[in-house]
């Protein structure tokens, strides 16, 4: 870490704390309380699977709408920052929230967790945004890359506190229910991702901006509509977004449903949140690898490897009848995961205007999200009308081949080829908010 700037350092930070609400809010602990909780209320497993798709989906449509509105406001002087703590604060107080919901009150649940995932992934919108102010083009992948990997590596220790707690639970060295100990567990996490939300709050400043200037948010809605308008004009940066929209669908519902469908196939809990400790393990090195290879042989070569790694994911996870095929799963998965997201935003970030970076990082949620919501829902559907959710795990296969297809076409940053873009009013500035 000698080798980053403080910004770059502080920047990573938040990776490290918001990581914990990946692991477990999203990806372990709560997915496991929910299910208990529904299952205890008499929801059938493919019914719980479902409704737990159709929340991420209902979260992540908001969040689609509002990235690039916010995004264009946050354009101009200031906004950046209010956002990023904005939403920040939502995630973190919503996941408190957590520890007080009584366990047999499943729909409450779903609700607080749509909550939290609108606040997590609106704060990522302007902090995935700040990378270019926090580092230049030569070091974007390098920098994103090692949040990724050190994100993986922070998440560890509060799902290992986590982890420990609720084996513990129930015996003579720690007298409380299950239960107790994963709403502990929440609270931990929510006192981890804002310990670590400080150090960006504190260090990281917008250095690209437009000058604010009256009626901000009228000239906002105008400068959004005239970039939709200029599409044509930004065909390289649109085509990758394209392209971005399928291939992400499958990871980001792979990563979110990933221990739901572990419950359905009949894997034990404990089995379940060691494989995951593991995953995060392994997905560091592997991340930081991605960042290197990507300086070596591009970062277009490399999202191809991560996107063909995940083909066989989805073929594999088909097939998938045991706890050893969720453990090759999950390693597969671990390989490549935080290398493709990492890329794909270093990747991003060197093709769009920096001044203009929120309103196009808008655009990159949006992408993001809506695809998030058809692969979720796909599994949903697909999971009710058949009873098995393999089914949609596989069907996924179509989408990580239509995005490497369209990403053949989208040239290399820096090439020439993407062309740039000017605000509503010509007024680029550089400065310090």
């Amino acid at each position: 870490m000698r080798s980053f700037s403080k910004e770059e350092k502080s920047w990573m930070w938040y990776d490290w704390g918001h990581s914990a609400y990946s692991i477990v809010i999203s990806t372990a602990v709560f997915p496991l309380f929910y299910k208990a909780a529904a299952a205890d209320a008499g929801v059938s497993a493919a019914n719980s699977t479902a409704y737990l798709g159709y929340a991420i989906a209902i979260s992540t449509f908001i969040l689609a709408l509002l990235g690039p509105i916010l995004g264009t406001i946050a354009d101009y002087q200031g906004f950046k920052k209010a956002f990023f703590a904005g939403f920040s604060m939502l995630g973190i107080v919503a996941t408190a929230l957590l520890t007080f919901i009584p366990n047999d009150n499943w729909e409450l649940l779903l609700v607080c967790y749509m909550f939290i995932a609108i606040g997590s992934a609106g704060s990522n919108v302007f902090y995935d945004a700040f990378l270019v102010d926090v580092t230049d083009d030569e070091r974007m992948n390098k920098v994103s890359a090692r949040g990724f990997a050190i994100g993986y590596i922070g998440s560890t220790i509060p799902f290992i506190i986590s982890i420990a707690i609720i084996l513990l639970a129930g015996q003579e060295v720690l007298p409380i229910s299950v239960t107790a100990a994963s709403q502990i567990a929440f609270f931990i996490t929510a006192l981890w991702w804002g310990a670590f939300t400080l150090p960006m709050l504190r260090n990281v400043r917008q250095k690209h901006y437009l000058n604010r200037e009256p009626r901000i948010v009228a000239n906002s809605f105008k400068r959004l509509y005239e970039t939709l308008k200029q599409i044509k004009q930004h065909r390289a940066i649109f085509l990758f977004l394209l392209a971005y929209f399928f291939y992400i669908d499958g990871v980001g519902t792979i990563i979110t449903m990933s221990t739901a469908y572990g419950t359905d196939l009949g894997i034990e809990s404990t089995d379940l949140l060691i494989i995951l400790f593991v995953t995060q393990v392994v997905a560091a090195p592997f991340a930081m690898l991605y960042g290197r290879l990507a300086d070596r042989f591009s970062g277009k070569i490399m999202l191809y490897v991560g996107i063909c790694v995940y083909i066989i994911v989805c073929i594999y996870a088909y097939f998938m009848k045991s706890a050893f095929d969720f453990w090759v799963l999950a390693m597969l998965v671990a390989t490549s995961q935080g290398g493709i997201q990492a890329l794909s935003r270093a990747y991003f970030a060197r093709m769009v205007p920096k001044e203009n970076a929120n309103r196009f990082f808008g655009f990159y949620n949006i992408f993001d999200k809506f695809a998030s919501v058809l692969g979720p829902l796909l599994v949903g559907v697909t999971a009710q009308l058949t009873g098995h959710t393999s089914m949609g795990v596989f069907s996924l296969v179509i989408l990580f081949i239509v995005g490497i297809v369209i990403l053949m076409r989208v040239p290399e940053p820096g090439t020439g080829q993407a062309v740039g873009f000017s605000g509503a009013h010509g007024d680029k500035t550089s400065g310090l908010n």
